[in-house]
Parts: C-alpha cells; structure tokens; sequence
C-alpha cells in the first residue's frame, strides 16, 4: 500500500536540514510572546545563542521605536489572522540595528506563531541613501531653479533702465560716426539682452506649468490597473474597495500620474491599515460648484492631521516612524496633481482614518 503516493517515491525526507540550512529566519512563537524554537539564521543574525533568545519575552529583542506598533500589529494573530507584509527593527547583541520583514501564520489549536522573515537591512540602507539623494537632488533643484528665476528677473530691471537711457540720448548732437555707432550697437545689445531674458523666463513658466500631455483619462480603467499590479498585497490584506463614479467617471488628466497618485494612495491605505481591522477603501467622484473633485478615503490607522497640516505633502515627511515610511509618495502625489493645476487636501484622525479630496482643473 502506497497511501496514494506514486511507486519508488520517498516519503519519509526529514524537514530538519530545510529548517537548519535556511538563510531566511524560521521562527516558532507562543501566544505567551516567547520564542519556542529558532532556528541558526535567527541567532546568527542577532548574535545571541538559541538559549538565551528563549528565555526572554521576544519584544526584548525589539527596537524601543518598534515595540507599540509591533504589539499593536501582532493583535490579530492570536485571533486567526495571518500576519503578511509587515517590517520592524530588532537590537543584535552587539548592539546594531536589523531590519526584518515577516510573514508569520498562527495555529490556534496549539497557541504557537509559525513565522519566517527576511533580512532586509541592505534593502533598507540603500532606500535610505536613495531617499537622501533623491532629497538633495530635490533641494538643489529648487535652489537652482529660484536662482534662475531670481537672476534672470533681476537683470531685467538694469537692462530696462538702461535700453531707457539710450532711448533719451539724442545722438544727432554726437557729431563722431564712430561713436553714434558704438551707441547703436551698445542699444541693439541691449535689446537683445531683454529679449533673451523674456524668453529664458518665458521657458521656465512654461516647464512648470508643463508641455505634459492631457487626455480624458478613465478614472475606473485606472484603478482596475493599479488593483491587478497589486493583486497579491490586496488579497493577503483582504482590502475591499467601494468605488462610486457616478457623478463622472473621467478626467482630463496625464494618465501617468494619475496612475502613480492611486498607487500612492492604495499601497499607503494597506501599508497603514487598523491592525484591528481589515482595509476598507471608498473612492467617489462628485462635482462640487462646478469643479470635479474626487474623495479617497480609508479606515487605517491614520495620523493628527491638524497637527502635522504643514508637514503632511513635504518630502521626507513620515507621520509613523515604525512602519515603511519613506516621505515620497505624498510628496509626489501633491505634485502631480499641483503641476497640474488641481489642488489636494488632507483630513486624518488617529485610529480613525484618512481621507483626501483631490480638486482637478478646469
């Protein structure tokens, strides 16, 4: 008797070297919050011996910035959720500090938290020398761009007094031909001076302003792409959606950026869900004295947005630092959008939500 398994097939394979071999950390929780068993990636990351990571509360090994959201993350579990998608730090022995992404399923039965979690420290730095760059580059933009501005608008105003000047002078009285001439030429240079300077200023107007292409772009076709790219996270969170275009259903708008504001929005609605709750994410369009505007709302576990209102569209901006925060995406939101002529606004309430309007141009 084979018990269904195919003739000259081993069964009897031993899971233990799947287990010990592992590069990623394979964990065994208890309810209680202690670790039950590790296995050697585990104490080779944290540098401490199997003995000693057993005989204390696992948020011992927990960085003091990730221990609340941690507790507050793990909740669910103990009812029968599973864990996906969740980042926080722990303190090796020696003192240094690791990032950990997990995946962790309980077993209610038997009170224990099957758990496996990568190390994604490297990951981690080079985000952050990314998002640093990215921030500088950003700065030097801008500085570079108000020199532009402030340089070429500030010599318009000598080159004006001057073209002014030579409009005054009454050269039939200057009776050397050499020296009319001289002044003609200093005046036409002049005015090309001015000239130039209207056009670089007119240049710089019409890149912020933008040549980005505007279409009548679907607002539903758009989210049904962003949901299929984010199948997976959507379905491991159990996010639903509650979408309502009834008073439109398009925009005039660059399709591209309205792709990456619904990323933005999404990822971050999931990213920041109620630890005691699942996702749930309404988006409706109305029109409002004749202005479209669209409402993008969840029931995460949002922020004080009367108390961060001057910070929350700024880059590296980040609202909970014991999550994946890295200060871009609404950064980038409210910028398409602006670019654009449009206007966004934020309302958030602790353990209650978030909920943005986006007010699109006319």
């Amino acid at each position: 008797m084979n018990n269904g398994n195919k003739p000259g097939v081993r069964t009897d394979y031993s899971l233990s070297p799947f287990f010990d071999l592992s590069h990623d950390l394979l964990c065994i929780a208890g309810f209680d919050g202690y670790f039950k068993r590790v296995n050697p990636a585990v104490c080779n990351v944290l540098g401490y011996s199997e003995e000693e990571l057993l005989s204390k509360p696992i948020h011992h090994f927990q960085h003091p910035d990730d221990k609340e959201i941690t507790r507050r993350t793990r909740e669910p579990i103990l009812y029968g959720k599973p864990l996906t998608n969740f980042e926080n730090r722990y303190i090796t022995k020696q003192g240094s500090v690791v990032w950990f992404a997990w995946t962790s399923i309980p077993v209610g039965d038997d009170e224990l938290i099957y758990a496996i979690a990568k190390n994604i420290t490297h990951k981690k730095k080079h985000e952050e020398e990314r998002n640093q760059l990215l921030s500088e580059l950003s700065r030097n933009n801008s500085r570079l761009k108000q020199l532009n501005y402030t340089t070429s608008h500030d010599l318009r105003a000598p080159v004006g007094n001057l073209i002014s000047i030579f409009s005054l002078m009454d050269v039939s009285h200057i009776r050397d031909e050499e020296t009319r001439l001289f002044i003609k030429m200093l005046k036409e240079s002049a005015e090309n001076l001015k000239m130039t300077l209207d056009d670089y200023l007119d240049g710089l107007k019409n890149q912020d302003s933008g040549a980005i292409e505007l279409v009548d772009t679907g607002i539903i076709n758009v989210i049904d792409s962003i949901r299929y790219t984010l199948d997976s996270l959507i379905k491991e969170s159990s996010t639903t959606f509650r979408i309502d275009l009834s008073d439109f259903e398009s925009v005039m708008f660059n399709p591209k950026y309205l792709e990456s504001i619904f990323l933005n929005l999404i990822t971050n609605s999931i990213k920041y869900a109620h630890p005691e709750r699942n996702p749930v994410i309404t988006i409706k369009t109305e029109i409002t004295n004749g202005k479209k505007r669209l409402t993008f709302s969840d029931n995460g576990i949002g922020f004080d947005s009367d108390k961060e209102k001057e910070n929350v569209f700024g880059l590296n901006q980040t609202f909970h630092e014991n999550r994946d925060s890295k200060g871009i995406g609404l950064y980038l939101v409210y910028n398409h959008i602006t670019n654009l002529g449009g206007r966004i606004t934020v309302d958030s309430k602790v353990d209650e939500g978030t909920t943005f309007v986006i007010t699109f141009a006319d």
